[in-house]
């Protein structure tokens, strides 16, 4: 009885937990995430990142030493290639319905138009930007070292991402209305002729066109550019996409609007829409007379182009009215008479990464600079009927040549070589002395006031 009764008073034992019920996947999580895994979405990711980085390795030394000039390229490479790639694959994704012959049942599902489209194209525009980011990661840290001050403009590669978005979508539209099977490579051959040809025209209408070749080197985009060209773009994409997904295809009228809006902003500003980089405008100087200076964006490239330049400045040394200051400026108009220009290096062929590949050309080009005359045409003109003017010119080249020997360049070999052996054969004391006066004429545009050899 005991025994029955301590079974009776003990405690029940506890119930077994209930089990949770299953997690249940968000159905456009689910359908994404298949969609980037699956199709031809993966492989837009590498094809994008080979399209832009095998023409740069192939053109580093062109840009490798300059922010301005690595993007001004990879701009190009990402809308003038990249752009129809991406257009393509969008295309070809498109079309996967009408391949497979399941448009019916793509029509049968609950989910819109709208809807399937962006859980279609979504997906290969995602890869063709990660494509394009892994392209521009590895092209800037190849300029990392050698690029100096300044750095990347975030806003340029975002631009160039949502311009890869872009193109996806309105190749997918393509796709999914066009069922041609050679529709994808036809609207690739398509895309490149109507992007690449607007670059050869000179009408201001060209600042429209989103792979505009636009000059980087020394400038940066404007405030309003960046968001602005975003607009743009994408406007006509949305009207397209609305157009062909949304029931009510009279809405596309709004991102049109807003587009003609947008296009006389652009089209007025021109190349405005770029402005000095202020990094650039600040010069570094040697402390040794005379001076080498060059822009902020060209620190590297001081000690180079000081060693460029000691045979030049030797040959000048003790001569009256040499310069005393040698610049790195576009305008020589704007220097003072005892300052001199010096070449455009970051910008021009003398320069591989931070050294100057041609020191010898380097100099000469600088020795034509000192020697340059901002003269009217009517000066220049009818040079074989005005001895004169001959005589001033082949003057010129002798200097130069005398000044910065090149194995490129060329002298008359009727006059030219004659003034430069005279220039030659002169003694330091006389040769100076000339040069002082020949410096003293080098603004001048009248034949007569060049001392002759």
């Amino acid at each position: 009885m005991t025994d029955t009764m301590t079974d009776t008073l003990s405690p029940p034992e506890p119930a077994a937990p209930a089990a949770s019920p299953p997690r249940v996947r968000h159905p456009a999580r689910a359908v994404f995430r298949a969609e980037l895994r699956r199709g031809i979405a993966p492989w837009v990711a590498p094809a994008m990142a080979l399209t832009i980085a095998v023409p740069m390795i192939s053109k580093a030394a062109q840009w490798q030493g300059s922010w301005g000039e690595t993007q001004g390229l990879l701009h190009s490479l990402t809308t003038l290639i990249g752009g129809p790639l991406a257009a393509a694959a969008g295309c070809w994704q498109g079309g996967r319905e009408h391949r497979r012959r399941t448009v019916g049942l793509s029509l049968s599902v609950p989910r819109s138009r709208a809807a399937q489209l962006v859980m279609a194209a979504l997906p290969v525009a995602v890869w063709a930007v990660v494509g394009h980011l892994v392209a521009v990661a590895g092209v800037l840290a190849a300029s990392w070292p050698y690029a100096g001050a300044g750095g990347p403009s975030v806003g340029m590669i975002v631009l160039d991402a949502w311009f890869s978005v872009c193109a996806v979508f309105t190749g997918f539209v393509v796709g999914r209305v066009c069922r041609w099977r050679l529709a994808a490579p036809v609207l690739a051959a398509v895309t490149y002729l109507v992007l690449g040809a607007p670059t050869y025209t000179s009408s201001d209408l060209r600042f429209l066109n989103p792979a505009e070749q636009y000059y980087l080197a020394d400038r940066v985009p404007v405030a309003w550019f960046v968001p602005v060209m975003v607009l743009w773009t994408g406007a006509p994409v949305l009207a397209l996409v609305i157009g062909y997904a949304v029931r009510r295809r009279f809405l596309a009228v709004v991102p049109l609007v807003a587009a003609a809006l947008l296009a006389p902003l652009i089209v007025s500003s021109g190349d405005d829409v770029f402005r000095e980089d202020p990094v650039a405008e600040k010069l570094i100087c040697t402390e040794a007379v005379p001076q080498v200076c060059v822009g902020g964006l060209d620190g590297p490239l001081l000690s180079p182009a000081s060693d460029a330049l000691a045979g030049l400045v030797s040959r000048l040394e003790g001569v009256p009215g040499a310069p005393v200051r040698y610049v790195q400026t576009s305008d020589s108009r704007r220097l003072p008479p005892d300052t001199s220009r010096l070449p455009y290096t970051s910008r021009g062929w003398t320069v591989v990464r931070d050294r100057i590949a041609d020191p010898a050309g380097y100099a000469w080009e600088t020795a034509h600079f000192l020697t340059e005359r901002d003269c009217p045409e009517s000066v220049t003109e009818g040079v074989e009927e005005d001895p004169a003017t001959v005589r001033m010119r082949e003057t010129d080249d002798a200097v130069v040549h005398w000044l910065a020997p090149w194995g490129s360049s060329r002298l008359d070999p009727a006059q030219g070589a004659v003034y430069l052996n005279r220039l030659t054969a002169m003694g330091d004391t006389e040769r100076r002395a000339w040069l002082g006066r020949y410096l003293a004429t080098r603004t001048s545009c009248d034949p007569k006031a060049v001392p002759a050899l």
